[in-house]
């Protein structure tokens, strides 16, 4: 690669001599680690784990690349990774997927990165993003995700926090947003890899993908190996960088067991298959910068030998679909919004059926309704009408989204409107939702296929789906809980970040003395061991009276109850009474009536019939 010999953008790469042998670390000695505790907020910090005496809790911790190791000595020749060039599929088996991590690795140390400092990643999806993420926990650094949509501001303070060494960036456009921080904002930042399109700025440290790859030739394996074996499963091995809707976002320090042990947990509990009887095939597009995403990625597909997919970087603008019928995923993950999607687009291939078809359509909905709540009743009955609805709507339904062999569907990350998952179980696509955080490395709840509640029948207000139960290994409380049995979900177990990195006040605000992860989201669980989420905290209001109301059962009674209420928000903190902001559901026709004040109030009258909640409904006057 042609190198522009004027002034560096960044600190000079530091080449220390150790005996004619060319190491990539400084010579400084690392900080002597703390006496382990339940939390850290140190990068070289360890933690005690969280262990069970018993169970799924108490097995042996493993580190990533002992987690590597296995996945790879188990399903060396299976397929593990594919991306599509022009029209072909280019395939990485697993033996090739964890030397190419090993070759990244060995790069790394050559650069000089030093132990538990990052490694940025910025960028799509993509193969070299996980041979970028494996390679930098392999070489004993940390692994840090970067949202693509993030501002040069918001990368550079996750460039500053992490103390990143290396940072690899997608293309040109990433790359001008990173050189256009000056300087003096990222001293520990040395190196800028380029991996997808060709390079059109030049630099003593910046390298493309491919000059990257070949810089660790002269660093032995044996040296790989050795800072391998030096690692813990109680260290650090990532930090997962949350959103920041106040202030900067927080450093969530997750280490090798909380990754290893929740993905081999899952993995257990989810029906899904190891690729000795039966791969499954995954496909990632969500933003790797999220555990959630990870998880079900990189870390579970490890685990079990899976097959993961890249879709297009325009996926969430249309090509998802594109993908998903290609290669049909026998798992999927899917936030809200990507299902409200694949509902709309079922809709509107709806209204170009012919009348004999809508009703068969409309049939089979109320056929799969039906026998899917029977089952959450615990009738596992299969007639007739079943079947033929099987055949003549849902195979064909599946087929359209490219979902026909799948049979892990799941939703994360925000809550799934009960209309959505009604919808899609009246087509024989059951999503079931997880409930989790940041900080319990993804998953709280395994969702199950032949176990699951989409609502809460006999509690006082309703509830939206239940996100299923506690993961084997782990422990639930609700702390503080009122007289309807709501209270904060509390959770203990090896799934337990490790603590916010240099963040005391924020760590120890959320993890208690004993050790449990305080979330700030009220729930409720029911006699079967079901969880439901109720709202935050944070969202209850607190009336001049001193009345303390928590909107979301409010809000979803108001939206049961009137059909054509699309969205509901409770007003009335610190006032005498509550109020309610109500939107309407519309189409979009070119043809229809227009929404007066008056015809509303009329049509909200009509909805309201069998509505018991109290106050009346206003509107405003039409002048």
């Amino acid at each position: 690669m042609s190198k522009n010999k004027g002034v560096n953008h960044f600190t000079p790469l530091k080449k220390v001599r150790d005996e004619g042998k060319q190491t990539g670390f400084e010579s400084a000695p690392l900080p002597v680690p703390l006496t382990p505790g339940l939390w850290t907020i140190h990068r070289d910090g360890e933690v005690l784990l969280r262990l069970s005496k018993h169970g799924p809790g108490h097995e042996t911790p493993v580190t990533i690349p002992e987690f590597f190791r296995e996945s790879v000595n188990r399903f060396g020749t299976y397929p593990a990774l594919a991306t599509k060039n022009s029209e072909q599929w280019e395939v990485l088996n697993f033996n090739q997927y964890y030397e190419a991590c090993r070759k990244a690795a060995r790069a790394m140390i050559k650069l000089g990165l030093q132990r538990f400092h990052g490694v940025g990643i910025l960028g799509f999806n993509s193969i070299e993003w996980f041979i970028a993420s494996l390679g930098s926990i392999l070489a004993g650094g940390l692994c840090v995700g970067i949202y693509a949509t993030n501002s040069a501001e918001a990368c550079q303070h996750v460039i500053t926090h992490a103390k990143v060494n290396i940072l690899l960036v997608e293309d040109d456009l990433q790359l001008k947003k990173i050189l256009s921080i000056p300087q003096g904002k990222m001293e520990t930042l040395k190196v800028i890899i380029q991996y997808k399109l060709p390079m059109k700025e030049s630099n003593n440290n910046l390298y493309s993908w491919k000059d990257f790859m070949e810089l660790g030739n002269s660093i032995p394996d044996s040296q790989l190996d050795e800072i391998m074996e030096s690692q813990r499963a109680n260290q650090c091995a990532m930090i997962i960088y949350t959103s920041g809707t106040l202030g900067n976002p927080k450093g969530v320090m997750l280490s090798h067991d909380n990754v290893t042990w929740t993905a081999s947990t899952v993995a257990r509990n989810s029906g899904l298959s190891c690729a000795s009887e039966k791969q499954e095939v995954v496909v990632s597009y969500l933003p790797l910068s999220h555990i959630t995403a990870q998880m079900m990625d990189i870390w579970i597909p490890m685990k079990i030998g899976a097959f993961t997919y890249f879709a297009q970087s325009d996926a969430l603008k249309g090509t998802l679909i594109n993908t998903l019928q290609e290669v049909k995923p026998t798992a999927f993950l899917g936030v809200p919004r990507i299902w409200e999607k694949m509902q709309e687009m079922i809709k509107e291939n709806g209204i170009k059926f012919s009348s004999l078809r809508k009703k068969v359509f409309s049939w089979g909905r109320v056929i799969g309704l039906k026998v899917h709540t029977k089952r959450m009743l615990g009738i596992h009955d299969t007639p007739m009408s079943y079947r033929m609805a099987k055949s003549l709507v849902f195979s064909k339904v599946r087929s359209d989204l490219g979902l026909d062999y799948c049979h892990f569907s799941i939703s994360g990350a925000a809550p799934l409107d009960q209309e959505t998952s009604e919808f899609f179980l009246s087509l024989d696509l059951l999503i079931s939702e997880i409930y989790g955080m940041t900080e319990s490395t993804g998953p709280h709840t395994i969702p199950s296929q032949n176990n699951y509640k989409i609502h809460s029948p006999g509690f006082p207000l309703p509830l939206p789906g239940s996100c299923g139960k506690i993961m084997a290994g782990c422990k639930n409380m609700l702390y503080q809980q009122s007289k309807e049995g709501i209270g904060e979900i509390c959770i203990w177990g090896r799934h337990v970040f490790m603590g916010y990195l240099e963040m005391e006040d924020e760590t120890t605000e959320v993890i208690d003395e004993e050790g449990w992860l305080h979330t700030g989201d009220l729930g409720h669980m029911d006699n079967q061991g079901f969880l439901y989420i109720t709202g935050r905290i944070k969202e209850i209001l607190v009336m001049a009276g001193g009345e303390n109301v928590a909107p979301i059962p409010i809000e979803n009674l108001v939206k049961e109850k009137i059909p054509i209420i699309s969205n509901a928000l409770l007003v009335g903190d610190r006032a005498k009474f509550l109020s309610i902001l109500l939107t309407l559901k519309v189409q979009r026709q070119r043809f229809g009536d227009i929404l007066s004040p008056r015809n509303t109030k009329s049509k909200l009258k009509n909805s309201t019939t069998d509505f018991s909640g109290g106050a009346a409904l206003g509107c405003p006057n039409e002048d």
